[in-house]
């Protein structure tokens, strides 16, 4: 953030330079640490596709609940069964369930949102309507109820975690849209006789997409964190597939025992939150115009 480097009293001679040369290079402290965080989580799970230390259901020579070592990165669980092998795996489900659930949230969501904001008041009402409806749902407790109905399996637990998400989406695009749509040159689009859906491609979505961008790598955090807590309560994805949650889940009664099978996946889905969450803020600060400009005011 370079806002703070404005005020005379916190910043120093040498900091204005260095923000000079980060609004020059165009990345931001957040961006880079987010990037390298979630690169950590998307590298264990692009490895496990082809490469684990050993099979998901094999009972290792190491014995049961024995600490890490050399031939057991992350120690075993209580059947035996090798830890890092699972926390691989777990990377992989946690990241197809984020990356499918913000694609659900986004198919869903993003239609609404420009309806929202290009149709009359009477579908406008009637979107923002359904939208209040299912923000009035926390994410994770929607998520519950159709899994509940439905049963637990990783296609249910990616819809039910979209469609919780797709009201935040929803809201987010048609408060940016309808601010484009206020502005002269589509005003001078629609006069000209441009119709709606060019105005769409043409004008409303290259100017919203940076701030849809962010709101995608918030939504894949979120949907990480659900998909462990639904997994922890026994809702979400089901055995033999691996999860941070389920890992939580099993580990907690022997926790006095062995208590890095505890720590080792809750600090998997802590990484992977706190990746996407700096991501979204680099992102941010890097595609926002209004940062931008302040950015090279302070290379200047």
């Amino acid at each position: 953030m370079t806002v703070p480097l404005l005020e005379p009293t916190t910043a120093t001679p040498e900091a204005p330079v260095a923000a000079g040369r980060r609004a020059r290079r165009g990345w931001s402290p957040s961006l880079v640490a987010g990037a390298v965080l979630l690169g950590l989580i998307l590298a264990l799970a692009l490895v496990s596709l082809v490469w684990t230390p050993y099979a998901l259901d094999q009972a290792t020579p190491g014995g049961r609940l024995a600490g890490p070592s050399a031939e057991h990165w992350a120690g075993t669980d209580r059947l035996g069964r090798d830890q890092f092998t699972q926390l691989m795996l777990g990377a992989r489900t946690a990241v197809w369930v984020g990356t499918a659930s913000v694609a659900v949230a986004f198919a869903l969501g993003l239609p609404l949102g420009l309806l929202a904001a290009s149709a009359g008041r009477i579908a406008d009402d009637a979107v923002i309507g359904v939208v209040d409806i299912l923000i009035a749902f926390p994410t994770l407790l929607l998520a519950m109820l159709l899994v509940t109905v439905y049963g637990a399996s990783t296609l249910v637990a990616i819809v039910a975690i979209g469609v919780g998400v797709s009201a935040e989406v929803a809201r987010l695009t048609r408060i940016s849209a309808s601010r484009i749509f206020t502005q002269d040159y589509v005003l001078a689009a629609r006069t000209s006789g441009t119709g709606p859906i060019m105005i769409l491609f043409r004008h409303v979505l290259p100017n919203i997409w940076h701030t849809l961008l962010v709101q995608a790598t918030l939504a894949f955090g979120i949907a990480v964190i659900a998909e462990a807590s639904l997994s922890y309560l026994g809702l979400g994805t089901p055995p033999p597939a691996p999860s941070w949650g389920r890992m939580l889940q099993e580990a907690q009664p022997t926790v006095s025992v062995a208590p890095w099978n505890v720590l080792l996946p809750g600090f998997a889905v802590a990484v992977a939150v706190i990746g996407v969450n700096l991501l979204g803020d680099g992102l941010r600060e890097t595609l926002d115009p209004q940062l931008r400009r302040a950015r090279r005011a302070v290379a200047r």
